[in-house]
C-alpha cells in the first residue's frame, strides 16, 4: 500500500470515526469503510478537463436571418 493511500485512508477513517461520534471499538469497521472509498474514487475513469462554458445570455453565434417573404 503506497503511504499516500494509507494517508488517504486514515484521514477517511478518522473523519467517519468522528461522524460516528467517537465511538470505542469501531477501528476497523471505519477503516475498511474509508478503504472501500479511496478504492472507489481511484478506479473511476479521470475526468477529462472540463471545457469552460459558453457565457449565459443570448446566443452570439450567428445572428438570426430575416424571414423571406412568401410568394403568393
Amino acid at each position: 500500500m503506497t503511504d499516500n493511500r494509507q494517508e488517504r485512508i486514515r484521514r477517511r477513517a478518522h473523519a467517519i470515526w468522528e461522524q460516528a461520534g467517537r465511538p470505542d471499538g469501531a477501528h476497523q469497521q471505519h477503516w475498511d469503510q474509508a478503504a472501500a472509498e479511496i478504492d472507489r474514487e481511484e478506479s473511476r475513469p479521470k475526468a477529462k478537463a472540463a471545457r469552460p462554458k459558453a457565457p449565459a445570455g443570448p446566443k452570439a453565434s450567428k445572428p438570426k436571418a430575416a424571414a423571406r417573404p412568401r410568394k403568393g
